[in-house]
């Protein structure tokens, strides 16, 4: 893709490219390799271990930035078993020897923790986990990587790269009653294909996303990389710029837009008042259809959390359909605020009550049943809703396990009722 106009004068450029650049020390295009300075480099318990031990191989015994470098314990959290306590053990090891951050358990999920402790916009993270897109929504460059390449980012706070060609996904109108910004983000999913974006950014933009919430706008680029994509962009707006000060780093606001004439290698838009209330089924992501086709789908478990839809809002909205409910005797409900942030305001809020009370039951901070290594997983044959992000074949820790995703509003619904249930009515 050309930077250039016909008469030689040079293009703008996408989100993607702009931050790229800053970090680089030279103007980057699309389909450039290039060598970028690294601002934050994370790691979870899964994938930690194996960057510990790729760190030691290269000979390095500091750490490039160890107040950016974060260890996170949260998918076995707490541990269920030795085998993975003593993983635990070699993060926390590493962390005493390198003055490396480290997030223990209870402290709740990487991603959620990420954007409400460390990263800012037009900086770029690289974590060793898929869903580091998250940061994203803050207009920040948030991209997972192999363990390998994070522990020579750790050791130079360096990383080299392809430079991404961008998506610029337009979304206008507003949602009707019942639809959400995971809706949306099935639906775009459902029509480009889990390999739709593959190493492409998604730049989110139209008065949609200008209108959004910062929670609903870390689910969309949470979940851009279910779409193959590198990255999931926002602008940093005056909403960016209030959750930032709410979270007592104000002053690491800046601006980061997109230029006018940057160049887009396909733009998709997207009328949100057309959209529905959308779930994915086995054992796809992209195979989404409306919630009101699944009526018929009965449902064993419900699981509401995750780094997808574990906000403080996502709570809110299941626990105001639940309030004064009871879940659906064949139902077990699973809730999980993704931080202990999110846990302690649900409990202030009185929702993790409301959540008792109607038959659920609440988990500390952290994965929780979404990957399958503990609490939660799912019998043979049956059937999960949840509000994860990820649905393939034994991702619950059971082959023979079923797992639906949906929005929060969706998954309260169905507890209440035992089967998948349109929010709307």
């Amino acid at each position: 893709f050309s930077k250039y106009k016909k008469d030689g004068a040079k293009m703008g450029q996408t989100i993607a490219e702009k931050i790229i650049s800053q970090h680089a020390g030279k103007e980057v295009k699309a389909g450039e390799l290039c060598i970028a300075k690294v601002d934050v480099a994370a790691v979870q318990d899964g994938t930690g271990p194996l960057m510990v031990q790729e760190f030691k191989k290269l000979g390095k015994k500091t750490l490039a930035n160890p107040q950016r470098s974060i260890l996170f314990i949260d998918h076995a959290s707490p541990s269920p078993r030795k085998e993975l306590s003593n993983t635990h053990l070699v993060l926390r090891e590493f962390a005493k020897e390198t003055g490396a951050v480290l997030s223990d358990t209870g402290a709740g999920v990487c991603h959620q923790r990420l954007v409400e402790s460390f990263v800012n916009p037009g900086e770029i993270l690289v974590g060793a986990d898929s869903h580091t897109c998250t940061s994203g929504a803050l207009g920040a460059f948030a991209t997972g990587m192999g363990s390998t390449d994070v522990a020579v980012a750790m050791a130079l706070g360096k990383t080299w790269l392809k430079v991404p060609s961008t998506f610029k996904i337009e979304v206008n109108g507003e949602f009707q009653k019942g639809v959400y910004a995971k809706d949306l983000i099935l639906h775009l999913i459902g029509e480009i294909g889990a390999d739709g974006a593959t190493y492409r950014a998604l730049e989110f933009c139209g008065s949609t996303i200008e209108n959004m919430s910062m929670a609903d706008r870390f689910t969309l680029a949470n979940m851009a990389v279910e779409a193959g994509a590198k990255a999931g962009l926002f602008v940093s707006d005056e909403k960016t710029r209030e959750y930032l000060e709410k979270q007592g780093r104000g002053d690491k606001f800046t601006e980061i837009k997109p230029d006018e004439d940057a160049v887009y290698e396909r733009i998709i838009k997207i009328d949100a008042s057309k959209l529905e209330p959308t779930v994915s089924c086995p054992h796809t992501v992209d195979n989404t259809k409306p919630a009101k086709a699944l009526k018929d789908v009965k449902i064993n478990q419900v699981f509401i959390g995750t780094c997808t839809n574990g906000r403080i809002e996502d709570l809110r909205i299941a626990a105001e359909i639940l309030k004064g409910k009871k879940v659906n005797p064949d139902v077990r409900l699973i809730v999980v605020p993704a931080s202990k942030q999110v846990y302690l305001q649900a409990m202030d809020e009185g929702l993790l009550k409301i959540f008792v009370e109607s038959g659920g039951q609440i988990l500390g901070p952290g994965c929780g049943p979404c990957v399958g290594v503990h609490a939660g997983t799912l019998g043979d044959g049956e059937v999960c809703l949840a509000t994860q992000n990820r649905n393939f074949q034994g991702r619950m820790g059971n082959t023979k396990g079923f797992i639906y995703l949906c929005s929060p509003a969706t998954a309260a619904v169905s507890a209440i009722n035992g089967y998948i249930t349109d929010p709307r009515g």
